[in-house]
């Protein structure tokens, strides 16, 4: 999801990346694109550079995180945030942590339209269940499936976290999250945390980092 610059639209509109260049599509939002098959009209076409990229999916019906292939707990859909977004301390609290994931977009039925990089917000100060039910970053943009690189975590421009993305079994995950309901285009399903940091502060920017993916950005304030 994107909006040109000069629109500043706050849902956005799904693009096409191809090259240095975003192309709209004929869709109201992912969630719509995905129902129909991945398929839509190609409308204008922007640069990149005068574009924002926006959370992929904005309030997703439901949000699953793995803690274990075979385990996954519920996040709170509301929390969701785009690149580059401003992570609000909590009250009280003075420390955050980040765990880099990444997260499987639901297609129609059961299928995996794409992946992309979440970030799980945790404030330990707060103890569960609320230390984890503020912000959950997401983006830059979901990618087909595929093999990915090295994962880390920068903070101010530097390594703090790094690590090789595990194979995940995806199939297996959406499967357990589909077992006696019904998943939506849009619902995200998240693998187990593939690196994570702790002690943030107010003032500094966090960079999540997926070989294949692509950078997605936060500041703590």
């Amino acid at each position: 999801m994107f909006t040109p610059l000069d629109r500043q639209l706050e849902r956005g509109w799904p693009g096409r990346i191809e090259g240095d260049r975003v192309i709209h599509l004929a869709a109201q939002t992912l969630q719509a694109f995905l129902a129909g098959g991945g398929e839509a009209r190609a409308n204008a076409e922007y640069r990149l550079d005068e574009v924002r990229l926006l959370a992929p999916v904005l309030q997703p019906p439901s949000v699953r995180l793995f803690e274990a292939e075979d385990r996954f707990v519920f996040a709170n859909p509301a929390a969701v945030v785009g690149p580059g977004a401003a992570i609000g301390l909590p009250e009280a609290v003075e420390e955050l942590e980040v765990h880099l994931r990444v997260a499987a977009v639901v297609g129609r039925g059961t299928e995996i339209g794409g992946l992309t990089i979440l970030g799980d917000w945790r404030a330990a100060a707060l103890g569960a269940p609320k230390d984890r039910d503020f912000a959950l970053s997401l983006g830059p943009v979901v990618v087909s499936r595929g093999r990915f690189g090295a994962a880390s975590v920068r903070v101010n421009g530097s390594v703090q976290a790094e690590w090789s993305v595990r194979a995940f079994a995806w199939d297996e995950a959406v499967a357990l999250a589909a077992r006696n309901t019904e998943l939506r285009p849009g619902d995200l399903v998240s693998s187990t945390a593939v690196v994570s940091t702790g002690a943030l502060r107010a003032g500094d920017r966090v960079e999540l980092v997926v070989e294949g993916i692509g950078v997605l950005a936060a500041e703590v304030r």
